[in-house]
């Protein structure tokens, strides 16, 4: 008796199965495409937002004189309002950092994939990953603390806020994210290069500089481009120890100020709304919003046009 309702029931928990498999098959993609959908509703949120208050500003200054001028004195008169100073100093701080980050980051990422032994790797790859999730604000306050006491030593003339070690410090908050997307990059090559390159009497070295980075150089160059972007836009380090002199000058002993750290200068509440000093706000996030969104298509640029398939 008990055999035949169990047979019985059977097919009533097939068709449940099948009924419930439906109603997820239709709902999870809806789901799905209302995350993306959220993602996109952000962006134009973004952007309507920066422009309805850029065309504002706009009205007031030429787009020709606030894109090439030197001067950027928005508050106090007599009163300018070119972004070059603000650019300037947002590309020396990013070039510093690249400049200490790509080789150190490209070199981590070189000796985790070829040299170490898979128990170092397992320990120096997620320390080099806690470094991303360190907070900003602990950077910066470690360039004012740290760094720049040290550098004072080898440049007397230094002053406490400057570009160089605000620029290093972007530089190590960088660093993992070279380093582990390099990394990755560099594991997806097929073990058969490797092999094929030993077997013709190539060392390690050479396997790895020759063989390996050409083959992943879609990926490796990729890092460069987003940490990049990431340098570029990065807010509290700069803020804490570059200091708020908008200067044009390629001096990093100096302080200078990015875009970012002016736009938290002027956001804490002294300049009213509505006037073109809260405007500059709005211009110089949307300068730097095309600079990133720009770097982003880059990036994508660069993965398809050197992309090696195996």
């Amino acid at each position: 008796m008990n055999k035949t309702s169990s047979v019985a029931g059977a097919p009533k928990q097939m068709t449940f199965r099948r009924s419930k498999t439906r109603v997820s098959d239709k709902i999870i993609p809806i789901l799905l495409g209302m995350c993306a959908l959220l993602s996109v509703v952000t962006t134009i949120g973004i952007v309507y937002t920066l422009l309805q208050e850029s065309i504002i500003f706009f009205k007031e200054v030429p787009v020709w004189s606030f894109l090439t001028g030197t001067t950027w004195s928005p508050i106090l008169p007599p009163k300018e309002f070119g972004v070059l100073p603000l650019l300037g100093g947002t590309l020396l701080i990013t070039g510093i950092a690249i400049l200490f980050a790509v080789p150190i980051g490209l070199a981590c990422a070189i000796y985790l994939n070829e040299y170490a032994p898979a128990r170092v790797r397992g320990v120096v790859k997620p320390v080099l990953e806690v470094l991303a999730g360190v907070p900003t604000i602990v950077y910066g306050y470690f360039a004012l603390e740290a760094v720049t006491p040290f550098l004072q030593k080898i440049f007397p003339d230094m002053g406490i806020f400057n570009a160089l070690s605000a620029g290093i410090v972007v530089g190590v908050m960088v660093l993992p994210m070279i380093s582990s997307l390099s990394e990755d990059a560099m594991r997806a090559v097929p073990k058969t290069l490797r092999h094929g390159a030993y077997a013709l009497g190539a060392t390690r070295f050479e396997v790895a500089l020759k063989i390996v980075l050409p083959a992943a150089l879609s990926g490796v160059v990729s890092s460069f481009v987003l940490a990049f972007s990431r340098a570029i836009g990065e807010t509290m380090i700069v803020t804490v120890a570059a200091g708020a002199t908008p200067q044009l000058t390629l001096n990093p002993l100096e302080s200078i100020q990015t875009m970012t750290s002016y736009i938290v200068q002027v956001s804490m509440g002294d300049v009213p709304r509505g006037t073109i000093e809260y405007g500059t706000i709005f211009a110089v996030g949307l300068t730097l919003f095309v600079i990133t969104f720009l770097l982003n298509i880059l990036a994508q640029w660069v993965a398809r046009r050197f992309r090696e398939e195996y």
